[in-house]
């Protein structure tokens, strides 16, 4: 039986990327949440989700990482920060979609909500703070040869302020939205 105060689960303008407030249990000692919750997911999306990999990430201040998404084996992500504040870009890359070239975005700190990432989005971040970690559970091994990159500045995404940021050359490499390979 699935926890009626458990989580609340929204949409985040595109209605399969998803906003996931677990339900916080606070005394004295601290506070505790279940994080994750396999069947309650699934019920929102479903569909069948099972991680298969954990990452975890540490990044200063000014970094930008991606747009990134794998063309073969699409991978569903669900993203969390761990400490400092991100801002969490999706941008749907399927072709049959009614959100076909849409972003969203949203700022990520300790406390705020997990971001679901469902499979055929490409997926990036700037840090807002000193110091970031960010932990990314996703549903799909991680692939080199089918990694792509969309490049961040390509489509109008409102990133914040004027910033220079700082990123690895594969993401510097990045490709238009135009010629990147996208998801039938």
């Amino acid at each position: 039986m699935l926890k009626k105060n458990f989580m609340k689960i929204s949409s985040l303008g595109i209605p399969d990327v998803l906003l996931i407030e677990p339900y916080v249990i606070q005394d004295s000692r601290g506070l505790f949440f279940e994080s994750y919750n396999q069947k309650i997911l699934q019920k929102k999306t479903l569909s069948k989700i099972s991680f298969v990999q954990e990452a975890q990430s540490k990044s200063f201040k000014g970094v930008l990482r991606g747009l990134h998404y794998q063309i073969q084996h699409p991978q569903g992500k669900l993203v969390r920060c761990l400490f400092g504040r991100i801002y969490d870009v999706v941008v749907d890359l399927r072709k049959n979609s009614p959100t076909f070239g849409q972003w969203v975005g949203i700022d990520l700190y300790p406390g705020s909500p997990q971001l679901w990432v469902p499979p055929g989005f490409a997926h990036g971040f700037r840090t807002l703070t000193e110091k970031v970690e960010v932990l990314y559970k996703v549903t799909d091994y991680q692939y080199k040869e089918y990694e792509r990159t969309l490049m961040w500045n390509d489509l109008p995404i409102n990133w914040g302020n004027e910033f220079e940021p700082i990123m690895s050359e594969k993401d510097m490499r990045g490709i238009s939205f135009e010629e990147c390979e996208k998801y039938e």
